[in-house]
């Protein structure tokens, strides 16, 4: 809340300059205001400056409530309404009922008012309304509600993308990423998409025991066509909980991928699925670099060697340069314990390249083996094995749910009323 109260009948606003300490990055979300002086769409466009509006599409309107309303009789809701009224106490709601039956369901609204009223306020939250913001109010706080509402842990859930690049080929990060999808979609049962975007030689349609007639390629290649419909027809179900975006693994063409290839089918993923891992190939081009830049988390997955080490620093330091307000690479050390091979301590192979160890993975050939050759993932050939728990490890990292479960706490979601009615046809 981006409220305190004073008295039994006041709020007041945040100061202007106040921003939350540690706060994150907002994800990519489309925000549309709608103001009545214009001031306040300057402190709102002003928003846009800040680090963490980065990713955020945002655009201001004139019309208030009133051209607000008009719009959505015609055009689809963005993830995030902010609405301006000038309206006394005893109107407002009624008019944001207005707003309700044009919202879909999945729209959150911001309202910005002028009366300072704590029973005003209750009664919008208890109505639906995401927040209620107080003016003058300045860009700091209008940026921490909209942090609130979109990064907060009892907020509802923005697919979070996770990619999973080796540091070396053969270091397995294809096995660990969809091993760690399994995992995910075992512990927190959320629902998990594979994306494999090697698409020459990607092995996720192998590792489930898939050979869907569509994949990665028909979702990348259709462009402007492309929507949540489709993206549903595309995916393939790999297990409860799991589905895939397999790649085609043929060589029938080359895949000269531009820079922003995959740019849209990441980003409609998210918008409809929880968790999104994505398994990059071995390479560095553009679109490589591209998208690890635009992810939420990225893992390398490393060998204990020399080569390993190398690579691994020189990605980690590319991904750093690249990501100066997100969160740092993790490292998985992947195939310790070869016989007879000299290695780096996993301890000081993350030392060195100056990356969190968050796993690493004893080498087991007739383990690995096995369950690539059956198509199946480690869980399902050996429930008990201690590596299932590496991959647990990670994927409550990944997923910024290993805090929740060392607290041993929940999270619920509150559904809103005002504002769940779908847009009228």
């Amino acid at each position: 809340m981006n409220f305190f109260e004073n008295d039994d009948n006041a709020i007041a606003p945040e100061a202007p300059g106040e921003t939350v300490s540690g706060a994150r990055l907002i994800p990519r979300i489309t925000i549309q205001a709608f103001c009545e002086h214009s001031q306040t769409a300057q402190i709102i466009e002003d928003t846009t400056h800040d680090r963490r509006m980065s990713k955020v599409a945002l655009t201001t309107h004139n019309g208030g409530l009133d051209g607000a309303v008009e719009t959505y009789r015609t055009n689809p809701t963005p993830n995030l309404i902010i609405v301006e009224t000038t309206l006394p106490a005893d109107r407002i709601e009624a008019e944001l009922a207005r707003l309700a039956e044009v919202c879909d369901a999945s729209t959150r609204v911001v309202v910005i008012g002028h009366v300072n009223d704590v029973m005003l306020y209750r009664s919008l939250i208890r109505a639906g309304v995401s927040e209620y913001l107080v003016m003058p109010a300045g860009s700091a706080t209008i940026i921490n509600a909209i942090s609130d509402l979109f990064v907060s842990e009892g907020s509802a859930p923005i697919g979070r993308s996770i990619g999973f690049i080796a540091a070396k080929g053969g270091a397995g990060a294809s096995t660990i990423s969809h091993n760690v999808a399994w995992a995910i979609a075992r512990t927190i049962r959320q629902d998990v998409l594979v994306v494999d975007l090697d698409l020459p030689f990607g092995t996720a349609g192998l590792d489930f025991n898939q050979d869907p007639p569509q994949g990665v390629a028909d979702a990348v290649f259709a462009k402007d066509k492309m929507d949540a419909v489709m993206l549903d027809r595309l995916m393939s179900k790999a297990a409860n909980h799991v589905s895939l975006l397999a790649a085609p693994a043929t060589l029938d063409r080359t895949y000269d991928m531009a820079e922003r290839s995959f740019e849209q089918i990441i980003e409609l993923s998210q918008q409809h699925v929880p968790v999104v891992i994505l398994d990059i190939p071995h390479l560095w081009t553009a679109w490589v670099r591209h998208t690890l830049a635009a992810l939420d988390e990225v893992v390398i997955v490393a060998e204990p060697d020399l080569a390993n080490l190398r690579n691994a620093k020189s990605l980690a330091d590319a991904i750093k340069a690249m990501r100066p307000s997100e969160s740092e690479p993790i490292v998985v050390v992947n195939k310790t314990g070869i016989a007879k091979r000299p290695e780096i301590s996993p301890t000081e192979f993350a030392t060195s390249i100056e990356c969190r160890l968050v796993a690493q993975i004893g080498f087991d050939p007739a383990l690995f083996g096995t369950a690539a050759n059956n198509g199946q993932m480690i869980a399902e050939v050996s429930a008990s094995h201690k590596v299932n728990e590496a991959f647990r490890t990670i994927g409550l990292d990944v997923t910024g749910r290993a805090a929740v479960e060392a607290a041993g706490r929940s999270t619920s979601l509150r559904l809103p009323d005002l504002f769940r009615l779908r847009k009228r046809a």
